[in-house]
């Protein structure tokens, strides 16, 4: 780096932290940062700071909480900031063209995906419940569109068996900050022309519908263990248990499982294997409502699900 870039960083959630936290140990002068207003959360519902607000005032870093940005002092603040380049890491707001274009590089964005694929705002989860085998980080020279911006760096993670959304997410949290830096520095040296994206292999990750994760029995036992770990650790998949929420962490799909015709959602056994439209799983980790989650094997000493009984 000939020279530290004068930036803003504009993010809120843990996944955003690293980022910021590469970008201060690479010398840069954050002279804002900006994340979503504190919320109330916990039992007491006592409003917290972001997981970004807390790691820049922990640096010592000026922080920013609008509500909007769609006002013109809004506005001629962040112009007067007189910034080479603002990132954008998961913010929550969108930001309007007088923003996006104040700074002398523009804005940057890094993204959970392989643009094109899976724009907006839930890429962990679909690439996961979509049985993709590789995801991976973008750096993007924002637009106004969403997630339509060139492309300066991507970096390729494989997707394991196993992975949930929740080991993914901390996976590509690591790798950003590297990332985010390296595509700075080639851009404020001139060493790289950010490439536009391929309108051709365009998907969307819509945010993820609570109704969406009640689990369908009656899909087929890939589908639903792509679904539980897409959606674990949250919302978390769910299916219905004397007429209560029970909530599936993790399954296992078994192969050659015989389910002589059980209707899907049958449980077929005493180690909570469950029939499925196609095949069979076995559940492995659960969170009845209220209590803690658990592996299935503790689950069963307080809790009776007998053979022939059924999920739905």
């Amino acid at each position: 780096m000939d020279r530290p870039l004068r930036l803003a960083f504009m993010g809120t959630p843990a996944f955003a932290v690293p980022t910021l936290e590469a970008l201060v140990a690479a010398g840069h002068d954050i002279v804002a940062v900006y994340s979503q207003p504190p919320r109330p959360a916990g039992r007491g519902q006592k409003e917290q700071f972001s997981p970004v607000h807390q790691a820049a005032l922990a640096a010592g870093l000026p922080v920013h909480t609008p509500r909007r940005l769609r006002d013109g002092e809004q506005h001629r603040a962040f112009a007067e900031l007189a910034l080479d380049a603002a990132v954008v890491v998961a913010y929550g707001l969108i930001l309007p063209p007088a923003i996006l274009w104040a700074p002398r590089l523009g804005c940057f964005n890094l993204h959970a995906s392989l643009l094109p694929r899976w724009r907006g705002a839930a890429p962990i989860q679909r690439a996961i419940w979509a049985g993709d085998d590789q995801t991976g980080l973008a750096v993007m020279a924002m637009s106004e569109g969403l997630d339509e911006g060139p492309i300066v760096l991507e970096e390729v993670v494989p997707i394991g068996e196993r992975d949930t959304a929740g080991s993914l997410h901390d996976r590509l949290a690591a790798l950003g900050g590297p990332l985010m830096v390296d595509g700075l520095a080639l851009m404020a040296a001139g060493r790289i022309v950010p490439r536009p994206q391929d309108e051709d292999g365009v998907t969307y990750a819509r945010k993820i519908d609570k109704d969406e994760a009640q689990i369908d029995w009656a899909a087929g036992a890939v589908a639903i263990d792509r679904q539980v770990r897409a959606l674990n650790p949250g919302p978390g998949a769910f299916t219905l248990w004397q007429g209560a929420r029970l909530k599936v962490m993790m399954v296992e799909p078994l192969d050659g499982v015989a389910t002589a015709g059980a209707a899907p959602g049958t449980v077929l056994d005493d180690r909570l294997t469950i029939a499925c439209g196609d095949g069979a799983v076995r559940l492995a980790i659960l969170q009845a409502a209220g209590r803690a989650v658990l592996p299935a094997d503790r689950f069963l000493l307080g809790a009776r699900l007998p053979p022939g009984s059924r999920l739905g």
